[in-house]
Parts: structure tokens; sequence; C-alpha cells
């Protein structure tokens, strides 16, 4: 996987950010000086073929990934509000492989079970895995030999949003990020979609 990524984004933008273990490095993908982004994706995980649903048949090969603002400093490497993401590709990739599970557009995750945020910054409490937005071509699926490999963005979300999800479902929810232009890049600022700043006084 690091070779393939290596000829898409150039040897010099893709470097081993952590070594988790003999099975699952995390990679930095640093597109270009101009972009204000930089990518945090798992390699290895695509070596797990997944046990999808029927109607995901051909995408049992992935690797997840989290979108990073520029504005976060990764050499921070002992800071919980800039190092949460690293942690959850780990234990994402983990409960896959020791589970036997599989992952899929809009699968939610509860992150901990008091319900407390991601991490100081980060107040949402859950994450969902989605098809990427803003990096639609960028992690566009990958040939390798006879399997293609597809990319999930982690997206946090509020509590609030994912009972929302479990009532309205996927497709409402995406279309109300969609509406408010949100996409899979973390924002230490976002507010629930499920907010309206209109407050009428009477």
């Amino acid at each position: 996987m690091i070779q393939e990524l290596q000829q898409r984004f150039g040897t010099e933008n893709v470097s081993v950010y952590k070594k988790v273990s003999d099975r699952l490095d995390i990679l930095q993908l640093d597109l270009n000086e101009q972009s204000a982004i930089t990518i945090l994706v798992t390699c290895g995980f695509s070596n797990y073929k997944m046990p999808v649903h029927p109607r995901h048949e051909g995408q049992e090969y992935n690797e997840l990934f989290f979108c990073i603002p520029k504005y976060w400093d990764l050499d921070e490497k002992d800071n919980p509000n800039r190092q949460w993401p690293v942690e959850w590709l780990e234990k994402l990739t983990n409960h896959a492989i020791e589970k036997e599970t599989w992952y899929g557009p809009g699968h939610t995750i509860q992150c901990y079970s008091d319900y407390r945020s991601l991490s100081d910054l980060m107040k949402q409490n859950h994450l969902m895995l989605i098809e990427p937005i803003l990096l639609k071509k960028e992690m566009a699926p990958i040939s390798i030999g006879e399997k293609t490999v597809y990319f999930l963005a982690g997206m946090p979300i509020f509590g609030e949003e994912m009972d929302f999800k479990q009532g309205k479902g996927t497709y409402k929810l995406m279309t109300k990020f969609l509406n408010k232009n949100h996409n899979e890049k973390l924002d230490d600022y976002r507010e629930s979609v499920l907010r309206s700043r209109v407050r009428l006084w009477r």
C-alpha cells in the first residue's frame, strides 16, 4: 500500500507517522505546501478481507483515514488533543480484525462508554465512517493486484446527530452535513448541524 500511495502523492510526501505493529502503520500524507490539510491513514488494514454485507460486495478491502487541518501540530505527540486520531485509527483497525467484522459508509462508533468527548477540544463523542467528500479525488480507490482498496474517513459527530441518524437514517444526516458544506476535514469549532443559529424572540 505504501508504494501505491507514494506513486499517487510522491515519495517525498508519504512518511510513516507511527509504526503500530507488524500489521499496521499510520502514514502521514502531505499533499503539497499550499494544502490546508494533512492526511493520517492506515497502512495494513487492507490486508484483512472484511466479511461485508452483500450490497457492499467488491468493497472487502479498506484503509481508514482522518483529514487533519494544518493548524494542528502533529509534532505534539504528547498532546491528546492532537493524537486521538492516531489512537482511533489503531482501535478501529484492531476491533475489525479481532472481532472479524466489517466497516462501510455510515457505520458509527460510540467513542467511550461514558459518552465523553473525543478530546477537550473535539466535543463530539461518536465517529461516523464516510466516503471521502473533500478528498474524493485524492482518496479514490486504489487497485493492488486483483483487489481494490477503498478509503473511509472518520467524521466526528455529536450525540444528537447520532440520534438523528438512528431515527432518520444516514442519508438525511449526510444531506444536512452537505447543506452546511461540512466534510471529513476535522474541525475543533464545528457545531451540530441540528442546532439553528436563528433565534426567534417574542
